[in-house]
């Protein structure tokens, strides 16, 4: 019963064992709550994108979201989770096959709701760093924060698309973007360069906080990883500090 109503309001057949006072009646009603039970995905999925719409215009994110819908429907009642495959889909959509980047943009914003969800962590007391030793301390971050390496300037044209974007030049080429919840419960977009990417990396997988840095500035020649980590600490994003 319950694949025959799922299969229903993917476009198939009225399921069996609804009625109504007329019989004629049924397709109709059953139509009209399978058109809003799409306006909803719809709107769900705009909540979560609002750049990707904003970037393809009202009227094609709501035909989008339909194709979408009927291709990766949701599978659990929280809405916030669905869009997972959004990235992958958008990237085989042959319609934005002129919008290459539009799988990156989508990528941020749905790390975005993934980080603004994540699980809350105390921000570790700055003393707790002042006598570490460098070669050994390892640095435990946030679990809202996320990196991806993106093959687009997607950071730039997100930052572009917000309510407060400013025109301007956009980067070109690849971009790494870092996402995390701040303390203050909002969810920035970062671009990092190769060192700040580099460092980001190696913290993530345990290395101590010297080893890391040298590992920046094999990627980029110069780097300072001071900058970066201060702004992490007034984000409240280092959440530990091990020997």
């Amino acid at each position: 019963m319950m694949a025959a109503f799922h299969a229903g309001l993917r476009g198939g057949a009225v399921p069996p064992g609804l009625m109504a006072r007329h019989e004629d009646e049924l397709g109709r009603r059953f139509a009209i709550y399978r058109n809003n039970v799409a306006v909803s995905l719809g709107e769900a999925l705009a909540t979560r994108f609002p750049v990707i719409r904003r970037l393809v215009g009202e009227a094609f994110f709501a035909a989008l979201a339909r194709v979408y819908a009927e291709a990766e429907p949701p599978c659990s009642p929280v809405l916030a989770e669905w869009g997972e495959g959004f990235a992958g889909f958008l990237a085989g959509f042959p319609p934005v096959a002129e919008l290459p980047y539009l799988p990156d943009v989508a990528r941020i914003e749905y790390a975005r709701g993934q980080a603004f969800h994540a699980a809350d962590a105390a921000p570790v007391d700055p003393r707790a760093l002042a006598a570490a030793d460098p070669a050994r301390v390892r640095l435990r971050l946030h679990p809202s924060l996320r990196m991806l390496r993106l093959a687009h300037p997607a950071v730039s044209i997100w930052a572009r698309n917000q309510p407060d974007g400013a025109d301007g030049p956009l980067a070109t080429g690849p971009e790494v973007a870092l996402i995390l919840r701040d303390a203050g419960y909002d969810v920035p977009v970062w671009s990092l360069g190769a060192g700040d990417a580099a460092l980001i990396e190696a913290m993530l997988t345990g290395a101590p906080l010297a080893e890391a840095a040298a590992m920046a500035a094999t990627a980029e020649i110069g780097h300072a990883p001071t900058p970066l980590l201060s702004r992490l600490m007034q984000s409240g994003a280092v959440t530990g500090a091990e020997a």
